[in-house]
């Protein structure tokens, strides 16, 4: 299974030896794990060193290396410039793709985010007619913002009326901000693996975004890292820690039940990412969206094994 990988320890020195990342810590070896393990290598830490081979062989593999701010929150993303065979193809139907068929699909990604936000608050016993309503007035494109009308509910129902979402703050926001960076960097491998650009979003348009597609498909996925956030508070841990990293980091492994069969959210986010690559092609929405019935049969893992290299 391939990890996510979080260096969270200031002064460590990366390097490539074997196959194998390898984490020195004041010359004494910290860490390894073999390099067709890994998912995604995330980094918080201050004062980490690297080799250039670190980032040539995560590249050579597809494999996004993000670089987290003080929030949590990614700042920084090395993405790699070869990727899948079929690569200029499928990036001149990304460039080609018509308005009403982008439009068609932010439809039916706000109408699966609004539904898993739904089945969120019903896991807590929170009702959730409202929004399954507004779920229903999305239209090509969500001229009307029903996305952001439904999120001003579903976070103060979520975790209480005080409660703002604010990535600059502390606490819950910061616990949220770091499970949505890991989830950003397993959709961006899936986006590489496929053979699209990320920065040609479905939506997202803003220039200075290089990531605009993954911020677009990873909508649907988001109420997953909200649900762990909540069972993490539900537990009594509101912040940022060595454990609670190790817990939201596992959410690729997260095992989700779908009509074919049983499988990680890693697996199904390339299922995803595969069906827009179609879409485009084929000039038709085919999108693979999760079924919102996977949230009353997901659970947190309740114990991470621990290593030097992280979940």
């Amino acid at each position: 299974m391939e990890r996510v990988i979080d260096i969270q320890t200031d002064g460590v020195f990366l390097s490539v030896h074997r196959g194998f990342l390898i984490a020195d810590l004041a010359g004494e070896n910290f860490g390894r794990i073999a390099l067709d393990d890994i998912g995604a290598l995330i980094v918080h830490a201050h004062g980490v060193k690297w080799s250039n081979t670190v980032f040539t062989r995560m590249s050579e593999r597809g494999v996004p290396v993000v670089i987290c701010g003080s929030n949590h929150a990614p700042i920084a993303c090395i993405w790699p410039l070869d990727g899948h065979h079929r690569q200029a193809a499928r990036m001149r139907a990304q460039i080609a793709a018509p308005k009403p068929l982008t439009k068609q699909l932010w439809r039916q990604v706000v109408t699966a985010k609004i539904r898993m936000q739904a089945a969120v608050l019903q896991r807590y016993d929170v009702e959730a007619g409202g929004l399954l309503r507004l779920a229903r007035t999305v239209r090509s494109g969500d001229p009307g913002n029903i996305e952001a009308q439904a999120a001003r509910r579903y976070w103060k129902a979520l975790f209480g009326p005080n409660f703002s979402r604010d990535q600059n703050a502390d606490g819950i926001n910061s616990l949220l901000n770091y499970g949505y960076t890991v989830l950003r960097a397993l959709v961006s491998r899936a986006i590489c693996a496929a053979g699209l650009h990320p920065t040609i979003g479905i939506f997202h348009a803003n220039s200075a975004n290089a990531f605009a597609l993954s911020d677009d498909l990873m909508e649907p996925y988001r109420p997953l890292v909200d649900m762990l956030v909540r069972d993490l508070v539900d537990k009594g841990h509101d912040r940022v820690t060595p454990e609670t990293k190790q817990q939201l980091a596992s959410i690729g492994t997260l095992d989700l039940i779908t009509e074919i069969g049983t499988s990680p959210l890693s697996i199904q986010t390339q299922r995803f990412v595969y069906s827009v690559v179609t879409s485009f092609e084929m000039k038709v929405p085919m999108l693979d969206l999760p079924d919102p019935s996977i949230i009353a049969t997901s659970s947190v893992v309740e114990e991470v094994p621990h290593d030097a290299l992280g979940t």
